[in-house]
């Protein structure tokens, strides 16, 4: 069966090179015929010759595919076809490679590139280079240093001087050399590229043709640069990235071990970087460890960084104990870094890392419980830890309320007014559930006193001004309540005022700026009528939490004190009200 195949194989390839007819390419003559040297690079590109002017060979992966190569070794022989897998020459784009060209390799070359070229035919004459007769070949590799000048030149050029020849055309990556006005550091002068400034990208493969005329013959020499841009060599010795100085690595024992040593080194020319690691222990005998080969882990412009890496299959006690050291080399000097191992306290680093993690959690934890649950844990330190702010203040109320006053045909039973939840709601929870005494100007003021002096004089006798607020409120008169509110607070800092938002409003520009200011700044307490009528939802534990702490003790003893005070001030007023009723009764 594998006969067979190997039979069906060369029976398609002859079919193929039949298909062709190639036998025409090789009657109607060669298109150029091409010297060569061995033991050199060469380059066969399959171009039609009106390309020439601006093109010599294009790597393209595209090309690889559509070209076809052929070889004639000599006359009469049969024709071969170069297969895409030759390692040499190998094809590349639509031009053969050869690296390098041997004796052998000269012959009949026909291209043809489907549906643009259909056949080109080239001869290859190789000449040996020992019997090139000529001693100044030239060089095939150049190392240019950059930011320098200098000329790259056709090798070998001088060593036809005896024939009539061209000019001399070049080619950089397969494209032809000309002159530009965006780099006049190039010129084009006696048959060579002169580079008055050298930059980076003047690297490359550059190929120079000549036509040399014999008599009535005439052929092509061909030959190729490879042009490589270095920098100068250093003069810094390596520079060790790691371990730079001492360092100190963590280590469990029992455990295999690999060490890297990071090394930059500056451009050398000619020169081979050396890196090694060795162990110097406390004996100060210095012995090499089992290490992997160097690798070249970065390569930059000018230099290269190395990662060499020394392996301990096992760490012992005796490692703990030792000192390893990296030691590069280069023309300039050497460079050491040192590694000292450290045992690694496994249990006490996972005990503490399990400590952090139960802290920070725990941590976690206890701020969300915190915001969650934090007005019920302030209400529950005010009952406990708190001091009783009732304690001889002599106040008579906990808090007034102020509210909008509902005409009754305003009045709709369906919903809960302000007015009914400032007579009905609040007094039933603040005073029947949490002991609290309000201030209710229908209930708890005689009727037949100025409005004004009544409603600061109850003020003045309340720890709290609880405001209730609506769109009627603002924009009525009850405003006035809250104007007088905030001044009492203002003069008797005891008096704190809270706020409740009864119902969305706006504010008018009308109020007084005094009032803007304390609803901006004061805190509010937001009624949801739908879910907030037990005394255990949201809304009253807030209340509760701005009304004044108070404790039943102390409160019999702070009764009478705030008696006699009081009696003790009406008799005042009463002495100071007589004797102004005789001064006028005198006038």
């Amino acid at each position: 069966m594998f006969i067979f195949c190997w039979i069906l194989l060369l029976f398609i390839k002859g079919a193929e090179v039949r298909e062709f007819n190639l036998t025409g390419c090789l009657h109607k003559g060669p298109g150029r015929i091409y010297h060569a040297i061995t033991d050199e690079e060469f380059i066969l590109e399959c171009v039609l010759p009106s390309q020439h002017c601006t093109h010599m060979y294009n790597n393209s992966v595209l090309y690889k595919s559509k070209v076809l190569w052929f070889w004639q070794q000599k006359d009469g022989e049969p024709l071969k076809i170069i297969s895409n897998e030759s390692t040499n020459p190998t094809q590349e784009g639509n031009a053969l490679w050869f690296r390098p060209i041997g004796i052998n390799a000269a012959g009949v070359y026909i291209c043809m590139i489907r549906e643009e070229i259909p056949c080109l035919s080239n001869i290859i004459k190789v000449q040996a280079k020992n019997k090139a007769n000529c001693s100044d070949n030239g060089r095939n590799e150049l190392s240019l240093l950059i930011e320098k000048g200098h000329s790259i030149s056709c090798p070998g050029i001088h060593c036809y001087n005896h024939l009539q020849r061209s000019p001399v055309t070049w080619y950089k990556n397969g494209i032809r050399v000309t002159l530009q006005k965006n780099r006049p550091s190039l010129k084009l002068k006696d048959d060579k590229i002169h580079l008055l400034r050298i930059y980076k990208k003047d690297a490359g493969i550059y190929v120079c043709d000549y036509i040399l005329f014999d008599n009535s013959s005439q052929w092509t020499m061909r030959r190729v640069v490879r042009v490589k841009i270095i920098a100068r060599n250093t003069v810094h010795t390596p520079n060790i990235l790691y371990p730079s100085g001492m360092k100190t690595l963590e280590v469990e024992v029992g455990k295999p071990l690999k060490m890297e040593c990071k090394v930059s080194f500056g451009f050398e020319r000619d020169f081979l970087p050396m890196i090694t690691w060795y162990r110097d222990n406390k004996e100060r005998k210095s012995e090499p460890l089992l290490q992997d080969p160097t690798r070249i882990r970065a390569e930059e412009f000018g230099g290269k960084s190395f990662v060499h890496v020394a392996t301990l299959r096992e760490v012992t006690e005796r490692d703990l104990n030792s000192n390893f050291i990296c030691f590069a080399q280069n023309s300039v000097g050497n460079s050491t870094g040192v590694l000292k191992l450290k045992r690694k306290e496994r249990a006490l680093f996972i005990y503490i890392l399990y400590s952090a993690i139960a802290v920070l959690v725990g941590l976690l934890v206890g701020s969300a419980f915190v915001y969650q649950h934090w007005i019920e844990i302030a209400l529950m330190y005010r009952n406990y830890l708190a001091k009783n702010e009732t304690v001889e203040d002599c106040k008579e109320f906990d808090a007034f309320v102020s509210y909008a006053k509902q005409d009754s045909f305003e009045s709709d039973s369906t919903f809960l007014n302000e007015e009914q939840f400032a007579l009905e709601v609040l007094p039933e929870v603040l005073e029947n559930k949490y002991g609290y005494k309000l201030c209710l100007l229908e209930r708890d003021i005689l009727p037949g006193g100025a409005y004004t002096d009544d409603i600061v004089t109850a003020i003045q006798l309340s720890r709290r001004a609880i405001i209730i607020l609506s769109p009627s409120y603002v924009n009525g008169p009850s405003i006035f309540e809250l104007q007088a509110a905030v001044n009492c607070a203002l003069e008797d800092n005891m008096i704190k005022l809270i706020l409740i938002k009864y119902k969305s409003f706006q504010e008018p520009e009308s109020l007084p700026p005094i009032v803007k200011k304390a609803l901006k700044i004061l805190p509010v307490v937001t009624w949801k009528s739908s879910n907030s009528n037990s005394p255990n939802k949201q809304f009253w534990k807030y209340m509760q939490y701005h009304m004044p702490v108070k404790s039943t003790r102390g409160l019999r003893k702070n009764s009478l004190k705030c008696f006699f005070r009081r009696l003790f001030s009406v008799v005042i007023d009463s002495r100071k009200a007589t004797g102004r009723s005789q001064q006028i009764k005198k006038w």
